[in-house]
């Protein structure tokens, strides 16, 4: 199977990943007290023994007070938790895998009550009350420099672990994400008004992570249009306005654009078949990660609407025609990985109609 193009190398810098197989980051919420067990490193370490090139971690918190919107999910502060995911980089790396823990912080997103200090607020661009209660606390300067700086440690902790780069988290309506919107992002300084100045976030985030790490060390950043919010939801309506928003993040320091769509299949504009990472590496010249229901017959939504839904294993030639015209440059995998950790080997081996297909029960368990 060696003409497959999902089990070609790939190198960039100092990535460099032995097949286009892509885990994608999947929260799973199994770490209590957020650290990384024994369970969660075989978890990992099965995938990257089937031929998973890069593993994107599920979302791990950056040591901010308010970064963590959901129990039990992973940190990625503290030494306890640092020394869980070393082990874990060292099970994958035996194996022949290369991973990258995705930063995370979930911003106004996070309720009171939350772990670990239930009496912080969530965090956002722009502030929010509620029955006189401060709900969402609108951040100010010092906030967001202390919000970058854990960025920046994390990403500085990422590479002294051994990572092989990280991903930041600036899709789904979290806090990179929130700056973007308008309706959410209602700020009348540099960091509001027009995309550009909504951006700016960003920007200054993803230049602290590179002064960081220095300018070897790979930074991936996901984006999406779409949000758990509103899956209708557009951030840029042309290829021109995209250009405009990928180009200032591109500079600032990204080396691969994670470009997360529901259905990798579906063009991103009207008049072009190529999807959001097609267009997004025609713009920057930048590599891309295509996502959103591969290897899958259903879409990760229906099973939160219907919970006896089973979806099948599905074709993947019309991906692998995309992937060796170069339309993209990664595959990532979520859910078809998350209830088989041989996906991988039984799709090189031919073998897709042994795939385990995926109901709601796999969310239950760390297989």
């Amino acid at each position: 199977m060696s003409s497959n193009p999902l089990f070609q190398p790939f190198t960039l810098g100092t990535l460099d990943l032995p097949t286009r197989v892509v885990m994608a980051p999947m929260t799973r919420t199994f770490c209590p007290g957020g650290v990384p067990h024994d369970g969660v490193v075989e978890y990992y370490r099965r995938r990257a023994a089937a031929g998973v090139g890069l593993i994107i971690t599920e979302g791990t918190t950056v040591g901010h007070k308010a970064a963590n919107g959901y129990p039990n999910v992973p940190r990625f502060y503290g030494e306890d938790a640092l020394a869980g995911w070393k082990r874990v980089v060292e099970a994958v790396h035996a194996e022949g895998g290369r991973i990258v823990p995705q930063l995370w912080h979930v911003g106004s997103v996070r309720r009171l009550g939350t772990e670990p200090d239930a009496s912080v607020p969530g965090h956002g661009p722009s502030g929010k009350d509620k029955d006189g209660k401060v709900v969402v606390h609108g951040m100010s300067h010092d906030d967001i420099r202390e919000v970058i700086a854990a960025f920046a440690q994390a990403a500085r902790d990422a590479q002294a672990i051994g990572m092989d780069g990280v991903e930041i988290h600036g899709a789904h309506g979290y806090l990179i994400d929130q700056f973007f919107w308008e309706a959410s992002n209602r700020r009348d300084d540099e960091y509001g008004g027009d995309l550009a100045g909504r951006s700016r976030f960003a920007i200054e985030l993803i230049q602290a992570v590179r002064a960081a790490v220095g300018p070897d060390f790979p930074i991936i950043f996901r984006f999406s249009q779409w949000k758990q919010q509103d899956y209708n939801a557009r951030l840029v309506q042309t290829p021109q306005a995209l250009a405009a928003f990928l180009k200032p993040l591109s500079e600032a320091g990204v080396d691969i654009f994670h470009c997360s769509t529901r259905r990798f299949w579906e063009p991103e504009f009207d008049g072009s078949e190529l999807n959001l990472a097609g267009w997004t590496r025609q713009l920057t010249g930048k590599p891309t990660i295509t996502v959103g229901s591969v290897g899958l017959d259903g879409e990760f939504l229906q099973f939160m609407v219907d919970t006896d839904k089973v979806a099948k294993p599905a074709s993947l030639e019309g991906l692998l025609r995309r992937l060796q015209a170069e339309e993209f440059d990664l595959v990532a995998v979520g859910r078809a990985l998350l209830v088989d950790a041989q996906w991988a080997q039984k799709v090189r081996e031919g073998r897709e109609a042994d795939v385990l297909p995926f109901s709601r029960e796999a969310l239950t368990t760390l297989a």
